[in-house]
């Protein structure tokens, strides 16, 4: 399977809780998918799938709540939060289920949706999943008078008050573009794919109204559930399509979900952190293999 020639879909809006979310919808027949970007990313960031794909399938690409060109309420974020939001638009406008794709924080938010939505989820599909796993090894004791001390650190550092200065100061430094495109190529191992295109992509959102508040509430929000806890939940086939040189989510995190969900499918791919941009060629053609194995 090529790339097909990228062609930008229509942007299409949908109301969801009074908020308005982006998507866009390519693909008139097979079975539905959805694809979900990574923190600061968008519908954007697919582009060069969503065309392939809709070949055979029929491809929504959302923007979650909080990112691309959807709304950005001052809120706490979380996997829930678009767990939520996914279930509301496969109800109110698939219609059917889905095979739902999700890169990084999509991926989790996909993992949480196919957990806790079994009705809606023929299959899940993570790319370089973000979460966290429970802590297995035992951590050293430590005298009362230092674990009370290691708290009350923990908890000014999560403060809101805390949080919102320091997510000012980081959320400005890390939306200038030459900052978005130093983080770039330190997780793409193909550099040539760090374009001044992706550049603007994310730079673009990151000016709108409430963009700084997303930032902030992603990391003042509780802590989502542990990938073990969803795993030993998930009822539906898993696949991994996991970009081998990321530094941030290695392959070694892909192999401990295959330890937890030893169902699971992986296929390990030569890119970074966003192995369906900078791989496209070889994501479409796996996703491709592996949705048909399951029809």
């Amino acid at each position: 399977m090529t790339v097909a020639l990228e062609q930008t879909p229509t942007a299409q809006y949908w109301q969801w809780q009074g908020w308005r979310i982006h998507y866009v919808q390519k693909g008139e027949q097979g079975p539905c998918v959805v694809l979900l970007h990574g923190f600061g990313a968008s519908t954007d960031h697919w582009r060069k799938n969503i065309e392939e794909l809709s070949q055979y399938y029929r491809v929504w690409a959302v923007d979650m709540l909080g990112f691309g060109r959807s709304e950005k309420p001052d809120m706490d974020y979380t996997g829930d939060l678009w767990r939520t939001q996914m279930q509301a638009f496969c109800e109110e406008v698939i219609q059917e289920p889905v095979f739902i794709a999700g890169n990084s924080l999509g991926g989790y938010a996909s993992l949480c949706f196919a957990v806790d939505c079994p009705r809606w989820t023929r299959g899940v599909i993570l790319l370089n999943c973000a979460g966290s796993f429970a802590e297995v090894e035992p951590k050293p004791e430590l005298s009362a008078w230092r674990q009370q001390l290691q708290e009350r650190r923990k908890t000014v550092m999560r403060s809101r008050p805390v949080i919102n200065v320091m997510s000012y100061f980081l959320f400005n430094r890390m939306r200038k573009p030459e900052n978005i495109r130093k983080a770039l190529s330190q997780v793409y191992k193909d550099q040539s794919a760090v374009t001044d295109r992706l550049v603007e992509e994310i730079y673009q959102p990151s000016l709108d109204k409430g963009a700084r508040g997303v930032f902030a509430g992603v990391f003042k929000s509780p802590p989502g559930r542990k990938l073990d806890d969803l795993l030993q939940s998930l009822g539906c086939p898993l696949f991994l399509l996991w970009g081998s040189a990321d530094p941030w989510m290695t392959p070694q995190k892909a192999e401990k979900f295959q330890q937890f969900y030893p169902a699971a499918d992986l296929v390990l791919v030569d890119a970074g952190h966003c192995p369906h941009d900078e791989r496209p060629e070889v994501i479409n053609a796996e996703l491709h293999r592996w949705i048909q194995q399951q029809l």
